[in-house]
């Protein structure tokens, strides 16, 4: 006998906020007349820390410190044993968010080496012949906007052989001069990242100028730490050997799941950087980094 299972929540876009009501129902769609040992509804949160390959066996005391974090977990009883009718069943349902002590609700956030998820898991015990059935649904949280309110610190920038940090030999590099202003490093994560480039001038022709928004993750305790830098999204903000001293906009949307506000706990840290990246002709890589902090208004 067929029978589907599904998780319909009342918000479309499936966004709360610590202490509002997760609200929605549980559909169950059958030909005939269904009989079961329970419907149960279990809301779960937690924080998956994963150690990267370079990291591994280098701690012993990590292993304690990436075990997953539960921020919030509570279980309730959807419908007793007993028999539902053919045809379509909703059985509405509210969780409130609240957390237990001290806790705090991070915002939902899918990175490589932290993870952040929210997920609502519907059982519905059956007997020994029929398979039990099963529905899992994420909803994303998102953190309390912050009060205070941001100001911009604007960032000006200037790329020459001399600002160059890691170059191995210097006198191979060629000459160039790049200018450029971000209009905030302290960003607001609903709006874009601003700013313009100015290139003055450079003796080999530019291939590519790149925007790189970087994920900086850190997983650890107080023995030791591991800490990996890994790319959220590269736009290209310019192409091929641009017009000197023509001014180029810097214009990047964060996108969304994969960025959170910048996060700092005992466990873990969620940093987030953005490269300026420029690529001439004979393969130079030329990069700026300027570290960014996001928050939520």
């Amino acid at each position: 006998m067929s029978v589907t299972l599904d998780i319909r929540l009342k918000r479309a876009n499936k966004v709360y906020h610590e202490g509002e009501l997760v609200a929605g129902v549980i559909l169950l769609v059958c030909k005939e007349p269904l009989q079961h040992h329970g419907v149960s509804l279990n809301l779960e949160g937690l924080v998956n820390l994963q150690l990267s390959s370079k990291s591994v066996g280098v701690f012993e005391a990590f292993y304690n410190s990436v075990k997953p974090i539960q921020l919030i977990s509570s279980n309730i009883e959807v419908a007793k044993a007993g028999k539902i009718p053919g045809g379509k069943t909703e059985i509405p349902f509210e969780f409130p968010l609240n957390t237990k002590g001290n806790k705090v609700l991070y915002e939902t956030y899918h990175g490589v080496f932290v993870n952040i998820q929210y997920t609502l898991r519907c059982d519905m015990k059956r007997s020994l012949l029929a398979k039990d059935l099963s529905r899992s649904c994420e909803f994303i949280v998102h953190s309390q906007p912050q009060k205070a309110k941001v100001v911009p610190t604007p960032v000006n920038f200037t790329i020459t052989p001399d600002t160059l940090q890691n170059s191995r030999e210097r006198s191979a590099v060629p000459k160039f001069l790049v200018r450029g202003k971000l209009d905030a490093t302290n960003c607001v994560i609903s709006q874009p990242l601003t700013g313009e480039l100015v290139v003055e001038n450079s003796d080999v022709p530019i291939k590519s100028i790149e925007l790189q928004l970087v994920r900086v993750e850190t997983c650890g305790c107080a023995e030791g730490y591991a800490r990996d830098a890994t790319e959220i999204q590269n736009i290209q903000i310019a192409e091929g050997d641009v017009c000197h001293g023509l001014p180029i906009p810097i214009y990047m949307v964060f996108p969304r799941l994969f960025i959170c506000p910048t996060l700092e706990t005992t466990n873990f840290k969620v940093e987030f950087e953005v490269n300026v990246v420029m690529v001439l002709h004979d393969d130079h890589l030329i990069t700026e980094n300027f570290p960014l902090k996001l928050c939520r208004v």
